[in-house]
């Protein structure tokens, strides 16, 4: 690992306000303890507000903010890769925000990093337009997940009868072609999945609030007592 990484995982380590020992982090970092005490003080000496002494622990304040990272080779190509893959598959906004996030990430990569970026040869298409109905869904499901807002749907069973749902949205997930939302479903009582392009109707309801047995981490739970390892059908 380069020095600098190692100062930047330093700082991350340190700014959960807890009490982290030196030993703890050269243990985390793969160095040893001196190596650890020559870093925090560098990074004290640069500014960076560390609290603490040796063999008591260091803590940073709060309110840090980390100067603008350098990323390495590949993380470039990650970052591009997922940019692409949104903006060919992901909603109105996400894709809008993807094609903006590459300018930025361009924008303050120095020359050889920026030549790498634009030399990353993975791209995404869709075989078939993606319809624009179901783009805008994907926006406004993510939207209502970020602020726990219900959805009422009108839902397309793979028997082909619509279904009235009302659902807790959760989190979507993307199979290579098509994106489902993970709900818990009033109608049925329990969690359950669906296809966002199986949707022909959606309406924004009330807030409701995180409860035990409904939430996110619960269906991740249920999931593993059944073995599964990816989200159930409906």
């Amino acid at each position: 690992m380069r020095r600098a990484d190692r100062l930047f995982q330093i700082v991350q380590y340190l700014r959960g306000g807890r009490l982290t020992t030196a030993a703890m982090l050269a243990e985390k970092l793969e160095v040893s303890d001196r190596t650890i005490y020559r870093d925090i003080a560098d990074l004290i000496g640069s500014g960076v507000p560390i609290e603490g002494e040796a063999g008591v622990g260091y803590v940073m304040r709060a309110g840090y903010d980390l100067p603008p990272l350098m990323f390495s080779q590949d993380e470039i190509v990650a970052l591009v890769a997922g940019a692409r893959l949104i903006r060919a598959w992901g909603g109105v906004a996400m894709a809008a925000a993807a094609e903006e996030a590459l300018v930025k990430i361009n924008a303050v990569l120095p020359d050889a990093a920026r030549d790498r970026s634009e030399q990353v040869q993975i791209h995404a298409f869709t075989m078939t337009d993606m319809p624009q109905e179901v783009r805008e869904r994907l926006d406004r499901i993510e939207a209502a997940i970020n602020a726990r807002q219900t959805l009422d749907v009108t839902y397309q069973r793979e028997d082909g009868a619509d279904s009235q749902r009302r659902l807790r949205p959760l989190s979507l997930y993307f199979w290579g072609k098509v994106w489902t939302l993970v709900a818990w479903c009033e109608l049925r009582e329990e969690f359950r999945s669906f296809r966002v392009d199986r949707m022909s109707a959606m309406t924004e309801g009330d807030r409701f609030r995180e409860e035990p047995g409904r939430r996110l981490q619960d269906f991740y739970a249920e999931q593993q007592r059944r073995g599964y390892h990816r989200p159930m059908g409906t």
